[in-house]
């Protein structure tokens, strides 16, 4: 396979890694963790 190809695939599934993983945080078990800060400082 040509190197650029192999170099498109490898960042195209590390964008998608990340991508899924910042989803799973935000709004998976580890979001429950999280806190609001507009909720924190409500007048």
């Amino acid at each position: 396979m040509e190197p650029a190809i192999v170099l498109s695939i490898s960042v195209g599934a590390v964008v998608i890694f990340i991508t899924a993983f910042s989803i799973y945080t935000s709004f998976g078990p580890p979001g429950k963790e999280l806190s609001d800060p507009f909720e924190d400082h409500e007048d």
